[in-house]
């Protein structure tokens, strides 16, 4: 008899910010998979008998194949277990939930995937501004910095993200931002447009910088740490 598999998003690392439902199934799990980002106290939270089994990715670094990870979840649900995929931030946003969707779906094996709070959100907190404004910042748009080659992606819808009136997210984008920022200011951003960058928000280790998108790349050369990292900017960016 199958098991469940639960799709629990466990934040941007800060383990007061999971959701009553998240630690609800890491302390009813028999097995948790967890991402890197996902580790440390946030899986105090699972029972004391559970297997953990870490299947994170970090950009540089040898990391598991996504088939491999897909893999585990169908295998270990097929044992009849309790199964928690613990994913960083939002599970829904640039976690690669829909391939293992499709496996669990291939598989027949039931799921269900619980939402939590994007590293976006907390980033803003944590600079101390909300991410939309009326009438100066109306839409809010989130992008990842890296293709599955770790390249800029060619196919970036560019006037949209060089609009004036839109906040602009980008995950994964330090390595690859000196490019983003050039072909920005091609499409018409002014180099004067406010940039931050958050690193390990709401974690010990939270580092936080303002600047321009003119000034970013240096910015991230100088500055920035190993952590993950955001990359926003937009009218709301120049914060309080």
């Amino acid at each position: 008899m199958n098991g469940f598999v639960s799709f629990v998003s466990s934040g941007p690392g800060d383990p007061e910010l999971l959701t009553l439902k998240a630690v609800s199934r890491l302390q009813a799990a028999d097995v948790v998979l967890f991402d890197d980002l996902s580790a440390g106290p946030i899986l105090s939270h699972a029972r004391e008998n559970a297997d953990l089994v870490g299947v994170g990715k970090r950009a540089g670094r040898a990391s598991p194949k996504q088939d491999h990870v897909s893999r585990l979840l169908v295998d270990y649900a097929k044992t009849g277990a309790k199964v928690v995929r613990l994913k960083s931030g939002d599970c829904g946003l640039f976690g690669r939930l829909e391939e293992e969707i499709a496996a669990l779906q291939s598989a027949g094996i039931d799921y269900e995937i619980i939402p939590g709070v994007t590293s976006a959100m907390a980033a803003a907190a944590a600079f101390g501004i909300p991410l939309t404004r009326r009438l100066t910042a109306r839409r809010v748009q989130f992008v990842t910095g890296h293709d599955v080659t770790g390249a800029l992606p060619e196919d970036l819808n560019l006037a949209a993200l060089a609009d004036p009136t839109a906040t602009t997210v980008i995950f994964m984008g330090k390595r690859t931002f000196a490019e983003l920022a050039r072909r920005l200011q091609g499409a018409g951003m002014s180099p004067d447009t406010p940039a931050l960058l958050a690193e390990s928000v709401s974690t010990p280790a939270q580092k936080l910088a303002r600047g321009t998108l003119a000034t970013m790349t240096d910015l991230i050369a100088n500055e920035a740490a190993d952590g993950p990292a955001l990359i926003l900017i937009g009218p709301l960016a120049k914060g309080k």
